[in-house]
C-alpha cells in the first residue's frame, strides 16, 4: 500500500454571500474522490486530507473542477503540504507579530509571487501595515481589525494586480496545525 501524505486545500469564497456549504458536504466532497482521513477546520473552507504523494497542481485542479462540478461555481483551491503549513504556523515573519492588537493574515497563491510583484508588495507600508512575501504566500502585518485597513486602496497596492489568492489568520493556521498536523 502506497504511503500517505497529508494535505491541506484552502478554499476561496467558502461560506461567503450564497455559497453556503455545511463543513460535513465538503468533507462528503473529497471523500468522493477517494481522499483518506478527510477533516474540516472551521467554515471558512480549510480542508486537511491524506493521499499518496502527487503535485500539489494536480490536486488543486482535481478538488477545484470536483467542487464546481458538484456545486455549481468554481472553488478556486490552494494546496499545501502538512510540511509547508506546519513552516509557515511557525514562522516569525514580523517582529510585532505577537504583539497585542496586531495581527497577520497568510494570503496563499498558486504559485511562486514573482520577485517584482514582491518586491512591490513589501515597498507598500503604512503606520499599520506590513507586508511580507516568502515563495507562494504574502504575510499582511495589520494592527487592528482587519476590516479597518485602508492599504488595499492605495494606489500601489492597486497597480500590483494581485493574482487570486485566499487569506487566512496566522491563529487559523496555527489552530489547525495544532489539531490535525502536530506530530
Amino acid at each position: 500500500m502506497a504511503r500517505l501524505h497529508q494535505y491541506v486545500a484552502f478554499l476561496r469564497g467558502m461560506n461567503l454571500g450564497k455559497r453556503r456549504l455545511s463543513m460535513d458536504r465538503l468533507r462528503e466532497l473529497l471523500l468522493e474522490l477517494d481522499y483518506q482521513q478527510v477533516e474540516t477546520y472551521i467554515a471558512s473552507g480549510n480542508v486537511i486530507f491524506c493521499v499518496p504523494k502527487t503535485a500539489d497542481t494536480k490536486l488543486a485542479e482535481r478538488i477545484s473542477q470536483h467542487l464546481e462540478s458538484s456545486l455549481g461555481y468554481p472553488v478556486d483551491t490552494f494546496i499545501r503540504s502538512a510540511a509547508e503549513v506546519q513552516l509557515i504556523a511557525q514562522r516569525e515573519v514580523f517582529p510585532l507579530q505577537d504583539e497585542p492588537d496586531w495581527n497577520v493574515h497568510v494570503s496563499f497563491f498558486s504559485k511562486k509571487v514573482p520577485p517584482k510583484m514582491a518586491a512591490n508588495l513589501e515597498a507598500v507600508r503604512t503606520d499599520e501595515d506590513a507586508f511580507r512575501v516568502i515563495d507562494r504566500e504574502l504575510y499582511w502585518l495589520r494592527k487592528g481589525r482587519m476590516s479597518d485597513s485602508h492599504v488595499w486602496d492605495l494606489p500601489a497596492i492597486k497597480a500590483i494586480k494581485l493574482p487570486t489568492h485566499t487569506m487566512r489568520t496566522i491563529n487559523t493556521i496555527r489552530k489547525l496545525t495544532t489539531k490535525y498536523l502536530a506530530n
